[in-house]
C-alpha cells in the first residue's frame, strides 16, 4: 500500500480528495490500482477522528490522525517530521489546508493577513520539501497544491497568496524534473465547500452555474496530474475565466477587478465572497 498525506482533510476539497485516494483506481496519483492508505490532518481532533472510522471502514484502507494547526510553527513541524518519517514514506501530499479573509486589503487585521502568507505560502513550501526529499530518493511521488483561479487575479492578499503557491508549484517542477516526482497546482473556482461559511462571507449571491462539485474537481485534477500538466483549471468556464486574465494587462483587470468589489459591501449582509475557493 502507498500513503497520501492530505491536509485540511475533513471537509470540502480536502475530504474529496480523502475519498478518491482511499477508494481505489487511483494509479494516476500513486502509481498502482489500489486505494492508498491516508494520514489527515487538520485542527479539529474530533472531525478527523470521525473522518478517519469513516474512510477506514468505508474503504478498507488504514488512517492516521494528524491533528495540526498549520498555521503554527508547531503544527507545521508535527507534519514536516511525518512526511520526513523514512520508515513510513508519504507517496501523495496533498496541501488543501487554507482560508480567506472577509474583504479587501486594510479591511482585514494584519494578524490575520500574516496567518494566511504562513498557511498559504510557509506551510505548503516546507511541507512540499519535507515531502519531496524522501520522493527524489525513491524516485516517485505527486505533490498537488490546491491554489484557485483567483490567483489569476490581482485582487487582496488571499490572490497573491495563492499566485504565489502556482508559480512555486510550476517552479519546483522545473527544478525536479526527471526526479520522478509530479507537481501540480488545482486552481478550482467556487466549491461548495465550507469555504465561504468559516470566512463569514455570505456566498447567497454567486450564481448556480458558477459552483463546482468537490469531487468533479479532484476527479478532474487527478486526470491532468496523470497527463503531466502543472497547472489544472477545472470545468470549461474558468478555464476561459483564466485565460481572458492571462491576457488582459494586469492594471486593467485590477481595475475590473476594483470596480467588481464595489458593487457590494464585503461586511455587510449580502456580500458577495472575495475568494472563490
Amino acid at each position: 500500500m502507498t500513503t497520501a498525506l492530505v491536509t485540511g482533510a475533513t471537509a470540502g476539497i480536502g475530504a474529496a480528495f480523502a475519498r478518491r485516494l482511499a477508494s481505489g483506481g487511483t494509479s494516476r496519483a500513486g502509481g498502482h490500482g489500489g486505494g492508498h492508505d491516508l494520514v489527515l490532518v487538520a485542527r479539529d481532533e474530533k472531525r478527523l477522528a470521525a473522518s478517519a472510522a469513516d474512510l477506514r471502514e468505508r474503504y478498507g484502507v488504514g488512517v492516521e490522525v494528524l491533528p495540526a494547526d498549520l498555521a503554527r510553527e508547531d503544527g507545521i513541524a508535527t507534519v514536516e517530521a511525518r512526511l520526513r518519517d523514512a520508515g513510513k514514506p508519504v507517496d501523495v501530499l496533498v496541501n488543501n489546508a487554507g482560508f480567506g479573509n472577509r474583504g479587501t486589503f486594510l479591511d482585514a487585521p494584519l494578524a490575520d493577513e500574516l496567518r494566511m502568507l504562513r498557511l498559504h505560502c510557509e506551510a505548503v513550501l516546507r511541507l512540499t520539501a519535507a515531502a519531496a526529499e524522501g520522493m527524489r530518493e525513491r524516485g516517485r511521488g505527486s505533490v498537488i497544491n490546491v491554489a484557485s483561479v483567483a490567483a489569476f487575479m490581482p485582487r487582496g492578499t488571499y490572490s497573491a497568496s495563492k499566485a504565489w503557491v502556482v508559480r512555486f508549484t510550476e517552479s519546483a517542477a522545473h527544478d525536479l524534473a526527471g526526479s520522478g516526482i509530479r507537481f501540480l497546482a488545482l486552481c478550482p473556482g467556487f466549491v461548495r465547500t465550507e469555504f465561504h461559511e468559516r470566512a463569514g462571507m455570505n456566498a447567497g449571491n454567486v450564481p448556480s452555474w458558477a459552483w463546482l462539485d468537490a469531487d468533479k474537481v479532484v476527479s478532474a485534477a487527478l486526470r491532468d496530474l496523470a497527463r503531466g500538466r502543472t497547472v489544472s483549471v477545472p470545468d470549461p468556464r474558468y478555464k476561459v475565466a483564466v485565460a481572458v486574465a492571462r491576457h488582459t494587462p494586469a492594471n486593467l483587470l485590477g481595475a475590473l477587478s476594483s470596480k467588481a468589489g464595489r458593487r457590494y459591501d464585503p461586511k455587510g449582509p449580502s456580500a458577495r465572497p472575495d475568494n472563490p475557493t
